[in-house]
This record gives structure tokens, sequence and C-alpha cells, in this order.
């Protein structure tokens, strides 16, 4: 079973004695900047109300792989949550090994963003859990074939009518998203080196993550990412001063152009969220960018047209790591068996 869906416990840091007044400054310019920790309790969605029924079902949809036309993807194999919360590729690979037009990005609290996908096309995580079951270079299955897989085994049914109870027919491809909209609820990762230190404890950041710190907000990196994922919460253009190389800035994918159809809206993304940025390589949309070093200048470079030297560079990229928070430890949920009216798998 699932861990219960309660308010994380979390230790909290006090500082024994008085705060150091450069640690002083520099938080209050971190905050000032609009930089948050991670709360410590689970965020309430719209419209879908947080259950242990809903959590547990959620839990084993992520993982079940039936949710695909081949039986072999789940929400698990493109979100990994043993390395990141994604899958460590440049573009995931799909039904009939199709490879994706953009990198994962990491379900790791994404529920702190202001919209799903690099295009920002969902509004929130119900929307996203819809989106990859249908598409064909992904999961490639169809509404009708997910509910026919989930009605034809009882534990299923017994689950969902649990989850949603009250309702008709509760087995719908809507609260299949609902689930796992809840389940995602519960993947954060808080109380991080930044988070200790942002809450009090001075000790919790090196010397030269503070002072890739101040060069981050100094340099206006906070201008497009901020809040509490460092990112997720505005759109725009990549390569605002300097457009990267093609390899990187791949010319066919016009970005949020394709939801909205505005040319303003050309090339723009939504701001990466920078949470465990360290664990989750290849970067940007592309997923053309190994190192979190070269990932800081390039877009430095592009977006706020400053040339970072190698050392300046680094002490970002020391900064960035100390963004990775505790990670959730969720085990392999055991899967209802197949029954004779299960669809086969298309591979």
């Amino acid at each position: 079973m699932y861990k219960p869906l309660i308010p994380i416990a979390t230790t909290l840091f006090l500082v024994a004695g008085q705060t150091l007044a450069d640690d002083a400054v520099l938080r209050a310019k971190a905050e000032n900047a609009g930089l948050k920790p991670i709360p410590l309790a689970y965020q309430q969605v719209n419209d879908n109300a947080l259950s242990q029924e809903k959590l547990e079902l959620g839990w084993m949809l992520f993982f079940d792989p039936r949710l695909s036309a081949s039986g072999l993807i789940s929400c698990n194999t493109c979100h990994n949550l043993s390395t990141g919360g994604d899958d460590n590729l440049p573009t995931s690979v799909g039904h009939g090994w199709q490879k994706g037009q953009r990198n994962a990005p990491t379900v790791l609290n994404s529920v702190f963003n202001k919209a799903q996908f690099w295009d920002g096309r969902a509004p929130d995580l119900k929307e996203q859990a819809k989106g990859p079951v249908q598409a064909g270079v992904e999961m490639a299955n169809t509404p009708a074939t997910v509910i026919q897989t989930l009605n034809s085994m009882p534990e299923y049914v017994e689950r969902f009518q649990r989850a949603f109870p009250g309702e008709a027919d509760p087995v719908t491809f809507d609260n299949m998203a609902k689930a796992i909209e809840v389940f995602e609820v519960t993947l954060i990762t808080p109380n991080g080196p930044f988070d200790q230190w942002l809450r009090g404890n001075d000790d919790a950041l090196t010397d030269a993550q503070k002072a890739g710190l101040e060069l981050f907000v100094d340099k206006g990196c906070t201008a497009c990412h901020n809040g509490v994922n460092v990112g997720g919460q505005g759109y725009f253009p990549f390569g605002l001063i300097k457009k990267p190389g093609a390899d990187i800035l791949p010319p066919e994918d016009k970005g949020r152009f394709e939801v909205t159809h505005t040319v303003s809206d050309e090339y723009v993304f939504r701001a990466a969220p920078l949470r465990n940025v360290s664990l989750t390589a290849p970067y940007f949309h592309s997923g053309q960018v190994w190192d979190l070093r070269q990932a800081v200048s390039v877009m430095a470079l592009a977006q706020l047209g400053v040339a970072l030297n190698d050392e300046q560079a680094g002490l970002i990229a020391d900064f960035l790591r100390s963004l990775e928070g505790e990670q959730p430890h969720i085990g392999y949920p055991v899967l209802p068996v197949e029954t004779a009216t299960t669809p086969k798998p298309r591979l």
C-alpha cells in the first residue's frame, strides 16, 4: 500500500544564535527575487479533492503499462521516479520505437508549474495525464480502449468505485486522469539544501553555492526562474537576446506557437523548472546539452546576453545542485491481473 495522504512531516531547521549578516542579506535578496521553499504540505488542486483512495488508484495507474496500446509503456517509463522523474534521454522512445519531438520534463514538483508541457498546452496535471496516453508517438492508445481495459479487471472497477463514490459509472477516462493527478501531487522533493537555507539554516549551503545563488540573482536568471519550482511559471522566447544553434533550438519546433498560432509565440517555451535539475540531464526541450555548466552558459548568453566565464558558470551550477531535494521513495504496486476480456497488446 502506498503511503497515506497526509501532510508531510519534514524537520524544520532552527538557527542557533544570531544569523550571519551576509546570509541575511542574501536571503532577503533571494526572497525579493521570488524564490520560495517547497511547502511542507501537499497542494490542493482544482476540481479534484485529494483522498487516500484516489492516491492509491493513481499510484497503480501511473505504473500500469496496459494504459498503452503495446502494454509496454507506463507513465513511469518516461517519468522514471528512480532517475529524477524523467527518462534521461534527449527525447523519449514511444510506441513502435518512435522518438518524441521534445525532452520529457520531470514529473517531480510538477504540481507547482503554471501549466504542463514545454508549450503549456495542458492547464493542469489531470489534463496532462490524458495527452501521452493518446499520442501516437507515445502510448498510442484511445480513451475507449483504456476504459475497456480498466473495466475488464474487477479490482480496478472496485477501486474506481471507492475513489469516486456516488458516481453511476466511475470508470471514465477523466477519472483515470484525476487519480493520476492526485498521485502526482505527492511527488514533491522538499527539504533540499536551498529550502533549509531559505528557512534559516545558514550552513545548508556551501560558500560556492551561496556565491552561485548571488550570481543567479544578480545576473537576472530569476526574471524567468522564480517561485517554488524555480521556473515553470511563465513563457519566454528561447534566444531572447541571441538564438542558440539549430542543434539546441531546432527550427522546425516553434514551441508555444503550435498551441496559440500567434506569431509572437514562435520559439516561445515555458521556463524550465530547475528543481532537481542536477538529476535530469540532458537539458532544454531539444535534450541536446548534457552538462549543467554548459546549459547555464547557453542560457545566460541566449536569454540575458551575458557571457559567463567558466568560474561563474560553475558557481551557478553549484547553486543549482542545492535544489535537489528529498526524493519520494515509492515502491512498485502489484497490479490487477488481466482477464479474458482485457484487450490484447498491439505492437
